[in-house]
């Protein structure tokens, strides 16, 4: 199956507001009291593109 990703119009980049821990989960620290951190950030990120990008599963 191919893909595309378009960008939005006038989209160039993606902004996400992370935590310092948040930040810190992705870079590879771990938080052996709270694990659902890094889940979280990447929670963020993912919705992020899903709203600055447009995913399509037919080729044009």
């Amino acid at each position: 199956m191919n893909s595309q990703t378009l960008y939005a119009q006038g989209k160039d980049s993606v902004e996400v507001h992370l935590t310092p821990d948040e930040a810190l989960a992705l870079t590879g620290v771990e938080f052996n009291g709270n694990p659902k951190i890094k889940t979280e950030a990447q929670r963020k990120i993912r919705n992020a593109f899903e709203k600055t990008l447009d995913f399509n599963s037919a080729a044009r």
